[in-house]
């Protein structure tokens, strides 16, 4: 496709999303689990055509060289197609948002004025390697009234656009149209351009994948955007917390993954309890392989306990999300300290104090302007499935609509109801 045919086709996809759109607000719950639940058949009936197409893509890619790591996220097996269908059949299950009427008052007039909540619209959708997000997404927006425009990474179009058709398919068993979930059947780039510029179709963008491509996405869209740049998440442990249970706490944010945007990437150490918290753990750090990089008062105590191996941290460092064994560790003065250092460097999205002190817990939890804040608990847990949601669609540090895991409540907004038996404004 040229430009002029590349702009004509996401025209079209965006006219076809906005009808379907009214189609899918208006289907009942039953009628949505039923979709969900054909489109999880379909695909456990596909599964020889999906690992084919998959396996096109897989070729594509060691052909490009890609590291290990960029070929595990894009290839299907059956344990992924499993997860894949878990995942609808789960979604499923999850209670419906559209609808629910909440805060019914009564006015003096005698109108009683509530809200009800209702979809977006037409969500765009904007990711790169892994075929499960194309499930996981149009599962999402289907269960909470919306149509979706699925826009995934060139190198997963087979795998994707054979997944199209079996949600298509499930769609079809429902009796709901194909265009409530679309796959941009196109590569090039000059479709995401488009689809970020479609306000007149397209409701909210949620881009997922590496930091690049969401601030350029932020940056060129004129289509509200629910986003997270950085994970930089940080733990302080506090002068009164429990020693033990902060060192597991620490271990388990760091080491349990790498890579997600809610593993910690800085410790701060309350200088009170540092040398009891800081030999022992760091210790456990090193067994595992973790980059320690440190101020100069870590250093210290670090190396009084007889630990070598570590790296000056830079300025730059406690600004950098990782996602790798790597962690930065400043022993600070007080809970000020932490807090300030946490609104200078952080970036909005996970952060945590371990603690023993009500008041100081309480004080955190207030200024640490942050989508999620834990209390003696690991950042590990800033998760959409963890928090009870049944799944995510994406994280948001913005303030407005959605913050924090946004799951199938963040795919919908309210709109005011209003209950009258004839009444009329006098006044």
């Amino acid at each position: 496709m040229d430009i002029a045919d590349i702009q004509s086709y996401m025209q079209t996809v965006g006219a076809r999303a906005r009808a379907a759109s009214r189609l899918i607000a208006r289907a009942s719950t039953a009628l949505k689990n039923q979709a969900l639940q054909a489109c999880a058949a379909a695909i456990d009936g596909a599964r020889a055509d999906l690992l084919a197409a998959n396996a096109q893509d897989v070729a594509a890619v060691l052909a490009n060289h890609q590291d290990p790591a960029f070929v595990d996220r894009l290839k299907l097996t059956h344990t992924t197609l499993d997860g894949m269908i878990q995942g609808l059949e789960q979604v499923a299950a999850l209670p419906d948002p559209v609808g629910q009427i909440t805060d019914i008052n009564r006015r003096p007039s005698g109108i009683q004025v509530g809200k009800m909540r209702v979809p977006l619209g037409v969500v765009g959708i904007i990711y790169e390697s892994r075929p499960n997000v194309t499930i996981d997404a149009a599962a999402l927006c289907l269960k909470s009234g919306n149509a979706t425009i699925l826009r995934g990474g060139s190198e997963a179009i087979h795998s994707n656009l054979m997944l199209a058709q079996c949600l298509h398919k499930g769609l079809a068993a429902a009796g709901l149209p194909p265009d409530v979930v679309q796959v941009i059947e196109t590569t090039h780039r000059a479709a995401v351009s488009q689809l970020i510029t479609m306000p007149q179709y397209v409701d909210v963008i949620v881009p997922r994948g590496g930091k690049s491509l969401i601030a350029k996405i932020s940056a060129e869209a004129t289509v509200p955007v629910i986003k997270h740049l950085d994970g930089i998440c940080h733990i302080f442990v506090d002068a009164s917390a429990d020693i033990e249970m902060a060192i597991r706490i620490c271990d388990n944010a760091k080491t349990q993954r790498y890579s997600p945007c809610n593993t910690m990437e800085t410790l701060l150490v309350h200088a009170a309890v540092a040398s009891e918290v800081l030999p022992s753990l760091c210790r456990i750090y090193q067994a595992k392989g973790v980059e320690l990089r440190v101020c100069s008062q870590t250093r210290a105590i670090l190396t009084t306990a007889g630990l070598s191996g570590l790296v000056d941290a830079l300025q730059a460092d406690w600004k950098t999300e990782y996602l790798a064994p790597i962690l930065s560790i400043k022993t600070v003065a007080s809970l000020e300290e932490a807090m300030d250092h946490i609104e200078k460097f952080g970036s909005h999205h996970t952060d945590a104090i371990i603690t023993n002190n009500h008041s100081n817990a309480m004080r955190f939890v207030r200024e640490v302007d942050s989508a999620t804040v834990l209390i003696n608990a690991s950042t590990r847990f800033a998760d959409g499935f963890e928090f009870g949601l049944g799944a995510e669609i994406g994280i948001s540090t913005d303030k407005l609509h959605a913050r924090g895991p946004v799951g199938l409540e963040g795919l919908t907004s309210q709109k005011w109801l209003v209950l009258g038996q004839g009444e009329i404004r006098t006044s």
